[in-house]
């Protein structure tokens, strides 16, 4: 089993003052509003900091989160009060169990694409399928490969400068380098940020398996699911030349 590395905790520390900034207003609206419609049991697979989780759970959802990072985990858990700290816990996605199953089950923000081998990409979808209910639904997204970043990668990009506290301020700069044969893009994170009148610098390698459409077809019809979908963004439009985004939609058949 060959599973993403557990985030570190200067990543889980300022993963909400750089997503919240990037990521919100991509893709909240959609997993939330399938929250809201769903009227069973929810499960946020790679729920991290909470970053959909808070939001779920405040306008009343049934929700619960999974996660293989501690330290993701201990950022969430200071949001929550006591009596919700049993609806997190430490689990992958491989092998999580819970007694109940759910009516819907998200892994969003590239979750998926943190699952480098064949054989565990397949169990992870037989394990949510068998923790779903008939009639349920399991929804992950993945990004379209950038030809032009496969073949050159990125090298030194900042993606994010900004305050993490007033006068104190965080740069995370990224560098990627292609594996084109092993699907994989190897990215390196490094994280500069001032703190006491000190700088500090750290570097966090991690590895994200890429697909392609059909390749994300062929694993879904070889896994337990009975229907998927497959739209190009977070608002339902189909794929064409121009999308960004992979969107699967998977569903166990209600009867």
């Amino acid at each position: 089993m060959t599973l993403i590395d557990e985030y570190p905790d200067y990543f889980a520390r300022f993963y909400d003052v750089i997503y919240h900034h990037s990521r919100d207003g991509i893709d909240n609206k959609f997993y939330l509003d399938k929250i809201s419609g769903t009227h069973g049991k929810v499960l946020e697979i790679g729920v991290g900091t909470g970053r959909l989780f808070i939001d779920a759970l405040t306008s009343g959802a049934d929700i619960c989160g999974i996660d293989i990072s501690r330290p993701m985990l201990d950022v969430l858990k200071k949001k929550l009060k006591p009596d919700q700290y049993k609806r997190i816990s430490l689990q992958n996605i491989i092998d999580f169990r819970f007694e109940n199953k759910f009516d819907l089950i998200i892994a969003p923000f590239r979750m998926f694409m943190h699952l480098i081998e064949k054989k565990d990409q397949i169990t992870a979808l037989n394990n949510v399928y068998s923790h779903l209910n008939r009639g349920g639904e399991f929804i992950f997204d993945a990004f379209v490969p950038d030809l032009t970043q496969l073949i050159k990668g990125i090298d030194n990009m900042t993606d994010y400068d900004g305050e993490y506290e007033p006068g104190k301020r965080v740069k995370r700069i990224v560098t990627t380098r292609p594996d084109l044969i092993n699907q994989v893009i190897n990215i390196t994170f490094r994280f500069e940020w001032n703190e006491d009148d000190s700088f500090h610098q750290k570097e966090w390698e991690t590895p994200l398996r890429f697909f392609f459409r059909y390749e994300l077809e062929h694993l879904l019809e070889r896994s337990k699911f009975d229907d998927y979908q497959i739209t190009g963004d977070f608002y339902g439009n189909e794929l064409n030349q121009d999308s960004r985004e992979f969107i699967m939609i998977c569903r166990k058949k209600q009867i």
